[in-house]
């Protein structure tokens, strides 16, 4: 069950992060036809979502970091764990 939850853990920060970045940037701007006028309302809708896939890429991209240098420090602890149990028990590594 651990190992379990230690996979899902793993795989979670790119997922949250990417779909987080995506969405507070949807959240955080106005309309188009308030921004920039009912004449060029498609034309913006169309960047604001280049944009919002460019951030949740970004987000994504910034996710699989974190999963990755945590997915290394908890296996660089285990690892640690394991060899000072066998030494402890005069076994080897």
């Amino acid at each position: 069950m651990g190992i379990l939850l230690r996979h899902l853990l793993l795989a979670s920060p790119p997922l949250i992060l990417g779909l987080g970045a995506g969405w507070g940037f949807a959240l955080s701007q106005e309309s188009c036809g308030r921004m920039v006028g009912l004449l060029f309302a498609a034309k913006c809708r169309g960047t604001l979502l280049e944009y919002q896939m460019l951030l949740q890429t970004g987000g994504t991209a910034l996710g699989w970091l974190v999963a990755a240098l945590l997915g290394i420090w908890w296996e660089r602890r285990r690892r640690r764990d394991v060899q000072r149990a066998n030494q402890e028990w005069g076994g080897t590594s």
